[in-house]
């Protein structure tokens, strides 16, 4: 059975992620802060507890999977805070960057030789603010056009391999992404992704010929919707 990593694996696209990988008969290592066996139902899936937006739980981690022989790493966790730049808070900054982007080109890191080896797959959940620009969204598209430009670098630099990298771009999709923001996803169904909208693209992605690779994969809402939160 081969082996999938996914970060962010307790909620929303990283949790839909991980259901469709066992429906796949992978075997699925889930890293996020609250993850247990429990959130699973599946002997397929192992729980790694880690808040992956400092360096010393990162970096166990990354030791950890050294360990393992990784087929596959799928880095959806991350953050945002939208808010005039001014008004953030440097630990939010310094929080947002490491768990958005540092921590997944350590990851990377850690399991590339694995990931080559096994003629692998990497996916890094990124953003529709990867490729282009919103207000007060300064930081997070940042570390997003970050990710996007790492994952790039990397196509190019393993394509001797058989290492296929993916940057999955979605849109707005409904998860918990929004719980402490202002503003979440409209209610209508087609103003809005699921969280298994992407879980489908990963799919997809691992149902291809292995000789082509989709590098970017863009997702987004038939039409434009967004819901303002009462304060």
């Amino acid at each position: 059975m081969k082996t999938a990593v996914v970060t962010g694996a307790s909620s929303g696209i990283g949790k839909a992620i991980c259901k469709r990988l066992l429906s796949l008969k992978y075997e699925v290592v889930g890293i996020s802060r609250t993850i247990s066996r429990e959130h699973f139902n599946s002997s397929a899936f192992r729980a790694i507890q880690a808040d992956l937006s400092g360096i010393k739980e990162t970096q166990k981690v990354c030791e950890t999977l050294k360990k393992e022989n990784i087929f596959i790493l799928i880095n959806a966790a991350g953050f945002g805070r939208f808010e005039p730049h001014e008004e953030l808070s440097p630990t939010t900054i310094t929080d947002m960057t490491f768990l958005n982007l540092t921590a997944p080109m350590l990851l990377t890191n850690a399991t590339l030789k694995d990931l080559k080896k096994n003629d692998g797959y990497l996916i890094n959940i990124n953003s529709i603010e990867a490729i282009k620009a919103s207000k007060f969204a300064g930081v997070y598209s940042a570390t997003k056009a970050g990710l996007k430009a790492f994952s790039d670098s990397l196509f190019e630099e393993t394509r001797k391999s058989g290492l296929s990298i993916t940057n999955i771009n979605p849109d707005m999709t409904e998860s918990g992404f929004y719980d402490e923001l202002r503003f979440e996803t409209s209610s209508k169904e087609d103003e809005k992704l699921l969280a298994t909208d992407i879980a489908d693209a990963v799919e997809h992605i691992l149902s291809m010929r292995k000789g082509a690779v989709i590098s970017d994969y863009t997702i987004r809402s038939l039409k434009f919707g967004i819901s303002k939160k009462k304060l």
